[in-house]
Formats: C-alpha cells, sequence, structure tokens
C-alpha cells in the first residue's frame, strides 16, 4: 500500500503553491504532524500533512480498520500581517492529531476547541469544520481506500461557538453571510448573534 503523505503533499503543492516554511509536532503516542505555511496575494494558508496517513475510526468501533474509513487534512486561511497567526502552528498539529489520540471522527460541521487562543492574542479559541472541496480538491485514493479531505477551519469566537452548539453549524454560516463577516481576518470581532 503507498504511503498517502507524498500524495497529500503534491495535491497541496497543486492547489496552494510553494510551501514557504513548515514544522512539525510530535506528540506521544501518535505520528508526526506537519504543518505548511502557504502565502499568496496576501492570504497565509496552513495546511496540516499527517492526518490522513491513518484512516479515522469510529470511536464506538472496537477495532480500527487499517485501511477504511474517512481521511482528511485541516486548512486554515487567514489574512497576513494583521496578527501572529505563525503560532498556530501547534494548535492545528494538536486538532490534526485528535483522531489519534482521541479517536474521534472529523468531519464538515464539527467543532474543535483548541482550549485557548489559536494565537497570541486571537478573538478566537475553536474552529468550524466547514465542506471540503472548494480550495483543495479531494484527493482519490486506490480503492478501498477513502479519498482524503481538505477541510477548510473557519475560526469561531468562544460566543460564536457556544451559538453554534445550540443553533448549529449552518444557521451559524448564514450568519456569517449574512452580516458580511471576513472569515479570514485574524484580529475579527464575534458576528452579532442576537
Amino acid at each position: 500500500m503507498a504511503d498517502v503523505l507524498p500524495l497529500v503533499e503534491a495535491r497541496l503543492r497543486t492547489a496552494l503553491g510553494e510551501p514557504d516554511a513548515r514544522a512539525a509536532v510530535t506528540f506521544l503516542g501518535t505520528d508526526r504532524v506537519e504543518v505548511l505555511r502557504f502565502q499568496r496575494d496576501g492570504i497565509v494558508r496552513y495546511a496540516t500533512l499527517g492526518m490522513s496517513a491513518h484512516p479515522m475510526t469510529d470511536p464506538n468501533s472496537f477495532v480500527a480498520d487499517p485501511v477504511e474509513g474517512p481521511r482528511a487534512e485541516l486548512v486554515l486561511s487567514v489574512r497576513g500581517g494583521l496578527a501572529d497567526t505563525d503560532k498556530v502552528l501547534r494548535p492545528l498539529a494538536v486538532l490534526a492529531a485528535s483522531p489519534q489520540v482521541e479517536g474521534v471522527v472529523v468531519a464538515s460541521g464539527a467543532s474543535l476547541d483548541v482550549g485557548g487562543p489559536l494565537w497570541p492574542g486571537a478573538p478566537f479559541t475553536s474552529v468550524l469544520v466547514a465542506e471540503p472541496g472548494g480550495l483543495v480538491e479531494d484527493l482519490e485514493l486506490d480503492a478501498p481506500l477513502d479519498p482524503v479531505r481538505f477541510l477548510p477551519l473557519l475560526p469561531m469566537t468562544p460566543n460564536e461557538a457556544a451559538w453554534k452548539r445550540v443553533h448549529g453549524a449552518q444557521a451559524l454560516q448564514e450568519r456569517w453571510l449574512t452580516n458580511g463577516t471576513d472569515l479570514r481576518d485574524p484580529a475579527r470581532r464575534s458576528v452579532p448573534l442576537d
């Protein structure tokens, strides 16, 4: 069975260009997770590399299937030069390691909390996982492997995360859209929620 990570990195390079920086984090008992940084037209994108090495397993399963199951990587996009967003590397690696560490399946509509600011001074402590397929196309793998999906992350303030728990991901995204929220602004305020 082929190693999927070189294929994933090639797909990221095709979609986002050449990375200008990369960092690696290894957590006890997990595989190494890298975070690649891409910069173009004033937008900085951070993409994980390593989360898709193994399929995610339903936490209710007794045995992890080493072949079949969803695979994903995470992509965060922010406007460059407005905050020290490079400090998001470790929180992103933590989120990417969560399927291995906590046995969770990360999918669109989910909320992922990092337990603190995404970067120093950030008004965001969690992210909403958005629908894949826009910025980076899914990477089809040979059967029986599931494709690798590149999941965009949308930073949420604590108030937005609480509102989303009550009203759902779709309602929050509609609220952002209605208010013209710039989700790439690393210093944006919470959308009006009343």
